[in-house]
């Protein structure tokens, strides 16, 4: 790895292209090296059809295109502009809050690359090593950006690493010289520099849609780039760029590191799997609550209400993002929406100490969110920042690097219960990490009232068949469901589905 030092540099200075970020992750996303076995296994794709997902599939029908990409649910015969599949199927990734995650100095869900590059792949008749060629050089970047660069503290939403990286994998898939991937990588930045009120105070359905707006506009900068057109630049260094003004100003400094050419891409083996549907800093807790359920149940012998309090000791992150340091009140509102749940680690961890699991669906239900002993419960469990998982959260060793907490439950007789854990069962270094069973298990609980087992079993043949497949397979990298089970959004709307 080479470690790239960032800075701002005045016009007067004018910093070297070549000692440009954009032009080094396009340098990066340009080396062709051939993946390891492992990367290939890490890819995946998933989608489920929620009130998100049929509005934005709605506007995506009404973009015909033939020969063009396939939108989730849909038959592979129904086909739309590219960047239109991106919006629709981005959204349904990213719907649940249940695929990856990669944190470091920022927050990242990289699996959010991998709609935009199935779609442009599929639109441009390219195989699947197309698509494992762009999806590693996606996660590549994304997680160097995540680890080198901070975001939030600035209040900057994290898909303006998710821009950049797509434009990267793009430009990876289609195999486009350096230049071109550099000028996009720019104007996807440029464009995607929204703020975290995304993830803030009443958090609504645009969180599931952020990051799919972020693979849509890369698409169309990459189109851009191809035709010969160039990009605000330098995007990161100049004197009224990302750094000088939405960041951490002009004398600040930030290390990228990249692999060196010929040096193989692995990035997306560092990422971390999901085992429930919430935000990734709950789910070792979640993990701990079912574990504390039969203690605590028995110490209350059934009685939530015997419960004084429940402090929660973690991370800076966890407390200012999910937990009471965030100041957001509706996080304690049992009428808040589903995105403003995941986002509540005093919800999550009220319901997951009561039920001793946590369902995608279930867990975030109306009515179970307003039982009125959860609401009690909920109200009584604070969160503080504890330096010790701060440091374990920005710890870059892995066998250190943590995402928990300790939970301490105090009871109106006086005693208290704790217990602590560093990260999810799921995680590599948990109790139970994610093997390929594991990932099947998962993907049939999202699609038994969805999907037929027979198109179960056909997409499951074709995605452990990506590196081998056809342009003609590619067209069926997607799940059919029955027109029936599909919820169809009729609202009218500026883009109007063509009719036969």
């Amino acid at each position: 790895m080479i470690r790239h030092q960032v800075r701002v540099y005045s016009e007067a200075a004018r910093v070297a292209r070549s000692d440009q970020l954009a032009w080094k992750l396009a340098v990066v996303a340009s080396d062709e090296v051939p993946p390891d076995a492992d990367v290939v296994e890490a890819v995946a794709v998933a989608a489920l059809n929620r009130a998100s997902v049929v509005t934005a599939r709605a506007q995506a029908m009404a973009h015909p295109q033939t020969a063009g990409s396939t939108l989730f649910g849909v038959l592979p015969s129904i086909t739309v502009s590219p960047e239109w599949a991106a919006w629709a199927n981005g959204v349904a990734v990213r719907e649940l809050d249940f695929h990856d995650t990669f944190l470091a100095a920022d927050y990242s869900h990289p699996g959010d690359s991998i709609p935009p590059i199935i779609a442009v792949c599929q639109s441009l008749a390219l195989d699947g090593a197309a698509i494992v060629r762009g999806v590693t050089a996606a996660y590549e970047i994304h997680v160097a950006l995540v680890k080198g660069i901070c975001l939030h503290e600035h209040k900057i939403d994290h898909v303006a690493h998710l821009g950049p990286a797509v434009a990267a994998g793009l430009g990876a898939a289609l195999r486009l010289p350096v230049e071109k991937i550099y000028q996009a990588i720019q104007h996807a930045l440029h464009v995607n520099t929204a703020t975290r009120q995304s993830r803030k105070g009443a958090i609504s359905s645009w969180k599931a849609f952020a990051p799919a707006h972020a693979g849509k506009l890369a698409i169309e900068a990459v189109d851009r780039a191809m035709r010969g057109e160039a990009a605000p630049s330098p995007i990161y260094e100049g004197e009224d760029a990302v750094i000088a003004r939405l960041l951490s100003g002009p004398d600040s400094t930030y290390v990228v590191e990249l692999p060196e050419r010929g040096e193989p891409k692995r990035a997306i083996l560092d990422t971390y799997t999901k085992a429930h549907s919430a935000e990734y800093q709950a789910q070792a807790l979640i993990d701990l609550a079912c574990r504390l359920r039969v203690r605590v149940i028995e110490q209350v012998n059934g009685d939530w209400d015997q419960v004084r309090g429940i402090v929660l000791r973690t991370s800076h992150h966890t407390h200012y993002v999910i937990g009471t340091g965030a100041q957001d009140p509706q996080k304690f509102d049992p009428d808040a929406s589903r995105e403003t749940l995941d986002h509540s680690i005093m919800y999550i961890l009220a319901v997951a100490l009561q039920d001793g699991l946590w369902h995608h669906e279930r867990s975030y239900d109306p009515a179970r969110a307003r039982r009125p002993d959860t609401v009690r419960l909920w109200r009584k469990i604070t969160t503080i920042e504890d330096d010790r998982w701060t440091q374990r959260y920005h710890s870059t060793d892995p066998s250190i690097k943590a995402f928990g907490g300790e939970v301490i439950v105090s009871f109106l007789d006086g005693t208290e219960l704790r217990d602590e854990i560093a990260v999810a069962d799921a995680h590599p270094f948990g109790a139970r990490p994610f093997q390929r069973i594991d990932y099947r298990r998962k993907f049939d609980e999202l699609v038994r009232d969805v999907v037929d087992q027979s198109e179960r079993d056909r997409f499951l043949r074709h995605a452990e068949r990506l590196l081998s497949l056809s342009p003609e397979e590619l067209q069926q990298l997607s799940l059919n469901v029955p027109s029936e089970r599909l919820t169809v959004n009729n609202a009218p709307g500026i883009f109007r589905a063509v009719k036969n």
